[in-house]
Formats: structure tokens, sequence, C-alpha cells
């Protein structure tokens, strides 16, 4: 074999595989075949001139070739790193973004139905009567009672480890459970408002409603936020069962099923911000503007990532939802 001419004949093709592949994923779809077809093409020429006419210069040349059109079609591994990056800065604030219109509302009436309780038992003394003895009473809002005592139960690291988990189970609850119409979601909600309701009014009756107030506020902001965020895109869950809209009802729970996995993996690193704050803010003795303070800060932030990164990729494109090659194949689906 005349290996100039072989060269020769096929130097176009080659030349056209090399640009292809140097594209990387922004590829037409008549663009992917074609890549395919050339890189079996120059598969079988590297084969050839191994066989016949082994030049040294020409199977490098050609085994960089193959070697970059296999890994184009396959897909490189992206490194871990940049996944991470990837999954933070727009994955999981898009998600939480998308999910505004369930979370945002779900929080306002938790919080209202919060407040009534907390009126309801600081101002009627029959309630509290119903609730609790007046020694039990006693014991709970007394200075450095129970309600003050449990965020400095034990060394700060281990109430940090026992409060995220416990925080992250009850999201869990929340977007797992939600598929169940949402409503373990509604009943773990009205828990979390109850007891909340509850300690407030008591601490407001004796008094001390201010002292209940700053110990809730610097890990709560942030705390309850993630809850509510877990509660709406359970809720969400819960009413694709009922209306997957023009999607099939497979797809449309297949979808947010996934987008549920992607706020779990997020929620859990915000309540653990929250964890440590409940453990080394709370109960430490700064002054209550300076614990509030942080809380809020943190809050702000929060908020701010969620409504600045999240709307942007939520703006072009980002829905929260896997990769398709992490989210694996799908089967055909009549219209």
């Amino acid at each position: 074999m005349d290996v100039d001419v072989f060269v020769a004949a096929h130097t176009a093709e080659w030349t056209r595989l090399g640009e292809l592949t140097h594209r990387g994923g922004k590829l037409t779809g008549a663009e992917a075949d074609e890549l395919v077809t050339l890189y079996q093409r120059t598969a079988t020429h590297l084969s050839i001139v191994r066989s016949v006419a082994p030049d040294p210069a020409l199977v490098g040349r050609l085994s960089g070739l193959v070697a970059r059109g296999r890994s184009a079609i396959s897909g490189s591994h992206n490194p871990a790193w940049r996944e991470v990056a990837v999954f933070f800065t727009r994955r999981f604030p898009a998600a939480v973004y998308l999910s505004r219109r369930w979370w945002i509302p779900a929080a306002l009436v938790s919080i209202a139905v919060m407040a009534v309780i907390a009126v309801w038992v600081a101002g009627d003394p029959h309630v509290r009567a119903s609730i609790a003895t007046p020694d039990g009473l006693d014991q709970l809002t007394k200075p450095g009672g129970e309600a003050e005592s449990y965020y400095s139960t034990g060394p700060a690291t281990s109430f940090a480890a026992r409060v995220w988990t416990n925080n992250a189970w009850v999201a869990a609850t929340c977007l797992f459970l939600g598929v169940a119409l949402g409503l373990p979601v509604i009943g773990a909600l009205w828990m979390n408002a109850l007891n909340a309701g509850v300690i407030i009014g008591a601490m407001s009756a004796a008094g001390r409603g201010d002292v209940m107030i700053g110990l809730l506020l610097p890990h709560g902001l942030l705390e309850l936020t993630a809850v509510f965020v877990a509660a709406g895109t359970g809720l969400r869950l819960g009413w694709t069962v009922l209306d997957p809209g023009r999607r099939s009802r497979t797809k449309a729970l297949a979808e947010q099923g996934r987008s549920v996995v992607v706020m779990a993996l997020g929620l859990a690193c915000v309540l653990f911000v929250s964890g440590i704050i409940e453990a080394f803010v709370t109960p430490s003795g700064w002054p209550t503007w300076v614990r509030v303070g942080i809380g809020a800060l943190v809050e702000v932030l929060f908020l701010g990532y969620v409504f600045t990164l999240g709307r942007r990729a939520a703006k072009e494109g980002e829905v929260g939802d896997l990769d398709a090659r992490d989210a694996g194949d799908a089967l055909p689906e009549s219209a």
C-alpha cells in the first residue's frame, strides 16, 4: 500500500474528525451522526495502517484521532469538583427557585398558624392549663428552664450533630412522603407550627417571650426556610400525582422525583449550617442582637443565593433535574 496515496485520500476525513472532536458537546444531530461515521472510518484506517504499513508517525496521528473520537462519542468523565460546582451554583438554587410558588405559601401559612397558636396560648390560661400543669409550665419557662437549657445540653459538637440529624429527617419526610398526595407534609407542617406556637405562647405568658424569640431566631430563620422548601417540594410532588399536566404521570413523577433528590442533597447542607448556628451561636453568651443578626445575615445570604443564582440558572433553562446521562433512559411513550 502506498502510504502517501492513502494519506492523501483520507486526510479530509481525518481533518473533519479532528474539528468535530474539538467542539466537544456542541454538535447538531447531523454533526453527531457525522462524528460517529468518521470515527468508525478512522478506526478502520488505523487498523489497516497497523497491519499493512505501520508508519509510526501515521499510527500515532490516527491513534490520537480515534482516542479523541471515542471520548467525544462516549463522553468524558467530569471531575468531581466540577459536578459539585454545577450542583451548588446551578442545579440546587434553580430547583429551589422554581419551587418558590409552593414553599413561599407554605411558609406564610405555617407562620400565620404558629402566630395564632402563640397568641392563643399566651392569652388564655385555660389553654395553658390543658397543655401542662403549673409546675410543668414553670419548669419549661423559668430562667434556665427546659426551653433555655435545651440549647446547651451536652457538648456543642454532639448537639449540632443531633440537631442536624433531626432536621434532616424532618426535611426528608416532607420531601419523600409528599408523593402520598402531600398529606404527610401537611401533618409535619402542622406539628412544627403547633410545637413552636405552644412554646412561644407559654414563654410569652411568663413574660419571657423576648428570650424565646432570641433563642429561636438565630438558627430558626434558616432552619425553618429549609423545612418550608422541603415541604413545598413535597407538596409539589403530591400535586404531580393528581395533575401531571401534559406529561404522562410516570414521566412527571420521575422528573419531579429526581428534583426531590437534588433538593434533599442541597437542603442537607443548608440544615448543617443551621445546626452549627443552633449549637454554637444560639446558646452563646453574646447579646441577643448579635445572635439574631447572625441568623438574619445567613438567611439573607441564602435567599440572595436562591433569587440570584437560582433565578439566573432557571432563565438559562436549568430545571433542577439530573443530567440526561445520570437520569437514565426512558421508555418511549405514545402521544
